[in-house]
Formats: structure tokens, sequence, C-alpha cells
């Protein structure tokens, strides 16, 4: 037996080990980088008009304090850590007026809610829902625009909380405290809202308790991003806006979108695979003619079949050939008649 099947043997045998891989397999099987790149072109697309939008809000609302303005919009800009700085710079010189409005929210809102379209997509392969079960488009729009408006309002709390909480450990002289604050209330809010998409946007019904891991993981591992990216900021990429510009910043911001998307599909695979246990996986199941399936092997690829189903009337039936049996070798000095025997379901008398 070769390391590989023996590395196989092994993950089959132990969950920790398992469970990753099965969940990177998912991810593969549902193309789930496709689905991450969807989710990264309506996000490029809605972020400039939101914050657009962001901004014209914070001129009409806070027009007597542009402290408050500034640090409100530094606060919201933490979740685009690599390129936050940037952005700031580039629209803070925005103020609230009639037309930037309009055309903010009429741009906003069709990327936010292609983000929405594109992520009740994903998650609907993630969860092999069929498409005769799929919402219609008013239905699926009307979903999305609860979503926009929950992460919106997720997102003005977490800008709120960090801004008073960076304030008041400056007041007090506790800012180590107060960015501690800030980033226990940052993810809290963070898994809060994984947590409702991960709820609201399929077309199956669930339940939050079937939903609940990939939130808490997607939300810690997201500020773990964040922070990585402060780090990177702080310590790395100084003085990398003045190389690399515009090109540099818009890179910069398809591959953040893009890792942030990364983290919201595997996380839902992450679901997936424990609520209908899709573990262990073969290690050779990415092979067309390798037939040593496991049960989740089998389970995986019944759900991809059934999630093509088109018609209500239509039913979908998956079948798995079993391999062929090969005998077990026999001992050198056993006689024909004991083989013959066997075969006829009974052994020879003995000498």
């Amino acid at each position: 037996m070769g390391i590989s099947r023996r590395f196989d043997a092994f993950q089959r045998r132990h969950r920790w080990a398992a469970l990753p891989i099965a969940v990177v397999y998912k991810f593969v099987d549902d193309q789930g980088a496709y689905l991450a790149a969807l989710l990264t072109y309506y996000g490029f697309l809605s972020l400039f008009p939101l914050l657009l939008l962001g901004v014209t809000v914070l001129g009409y609302v806070l027009h007597d304090d542009p402290a408050a303005q500034q640090a409100v919009l530094s606060s919201a800009l933490r979740n685009v850590p690599v390129i936050g700085d940037q952005i700031r710079d580039n629209v803070h010189e925005f103020s609230g007026s009639t037309a930037g409005l309009v055309v903010g929210v009429v741009v906003a809102v069709y990327g936010a809610l292609g983000v929405t379209q594109a992520a009740q997509h994903a998650l609907d392969e993630v969860w092999a829902v069929p498409r005769a079960e799929r919402p219609s488009i008013w239905a699926a729009y009307g979903r999305g625009a609860l979503v926009v408006l929950l992460v919106g309002i997720g997102m003005v709390t977490t800008a709120g909380l960090s801004a008073l909480a960076t304030a008041a450990g400056e007041t007090t002289g506790l800012g180590g405290l107060g960015r501690g604050v800030a980033t226990v209330a940052g993810v809290v809010v963070n898994i809060g809202l994984f947590l409702m998409a991960y709820h609201v946007l399929p077309a199956r019904p669930s339940h939050m308790r079937d939903r609940w891991i990939g939130a808490v993981v997607a939300g810690v591992t997201w500020q773990v991003l964040l922070t990585i990216g402060a780090w990177l900021v702080g310590t790395r990429l100084q003085g990398a806006s003045a190389a690399y510009g515009l090109f540099g910043i818009v890179l910069g911001l398809l591959a953040w979108i893009y890792l942030a998307a990364s983290v919201f599909v595997l996380c839902a695979e992450l679901d997936a695979v424990l609520h209908r246990r899709l573990h262990p996986r073969s290690l050779f199941s990415m092979y067309p003619d390798d037939r040593d399936t496991t049960v989740a092997d089998r389970r995986a690829y019944a759900s991809y079949a059934e999630s093509e189903r088109q018609k209500d009337h239509q039913s979908v039936d998956v079948t798995f050939e079993d391999p062929p049996r090969v005998p077990e070798p026999r001992p050198p000095g056993e006689r024909e008649t004991d083989r013959a025997a066997d075969r006829a379901g009974k052994r020879a008398p003995s000498d």
C-alpha cells in the first residue's frame, strides 16, 4: 500500500483529519472558486457607490461635526484594512448633495442586490437545493433587500461601537482596552451577520443550530484577517500606495474582496458537510474511475445530481455500481475438491 493509500485510510478513521479534507473537496465540487469570483465582481461593483452613499449620508447627518464624520468613516473602513487608508483619503472630500445621494442610492442598491443574488446562488449550490425549489427573481430580490438592510445596520453598529470604544479609550487613557472592546464587539456583530446571511439567504428552510458553527468560524476568521491586514499596512505596506497608485489600490481591493468571499463560501461548506454528514471522503474520489467511495462520497454525489432537478414533477434517482468482488487467494496446498465444495456452498468430508 502506497503512502497516499495509507494517508487515505488514516483520514477516514480520524474525524479531525477527514473534516477539513471533506470541506475542501466539497468546495472544489461546488466550483467554490467561481462562486467567490462572482461575489467579488458584485462586491467590487457595489463598494465605491456604497462608500459614496455613506459619505453623503454622513454629510447630511453630521454636517456640523467633521471630526465625528471622520471617526465613523475610519471605523467603517477598518473592514478593508489593506487599502482602507487610501480609500478614506480619496472619499473624505465628498460632501452631502442631492445628486450624490441619488446616484449613490441607485448604483449602490443595484450592486448590493447583485451581491445578495450571488450569495443566494452560492449558498443554494453549497446546500444542493434543487433548481425547482429556488425562489423566483422577485422573491430573491426581496430577500436580498432584507439582507442588505440588516447588513447595513450591522456595519453602522460596528462602526459606531468602534468609534465609541476608541474615543472612550483615548479619554480615559486606556487605549488598549478600548481597542479590545471594539474588537470583541466587532467579532460578535460579524458572527451575527454571517449567521443571519447563512440562515436567510438559502432557498431551503433551515434552523439556526445548523448554521452557527460556520458563522462563528467565519466571524473569527474575518477578525483574524483584519488584524493581519492592519499589521501588513503598519509594517510591510507603508509607501506602497505612492509606488503603485490607483492600480495597486484596485488590485488590493479585488484581492481583499475575493478573500472575504472565499471565507464566506468555505464556512458555508463547513456547515453543509457537518449537517449532511459528508465526511469522511475518499482521498481519490476526484478521479472518475475510483470505485472505493465512502458513504459520504455517495451522499454528496447524489445531492449534486438532485440539485439539477428543474421541475416540481421531475424525480432524480442516483445509483452506484458496486466494484466487483475479488476472491481471496487460497493456500497453495488446498485441494481442488475443497475449492469445488466451497463454490457449491459446502465442504467435502475430509479423508
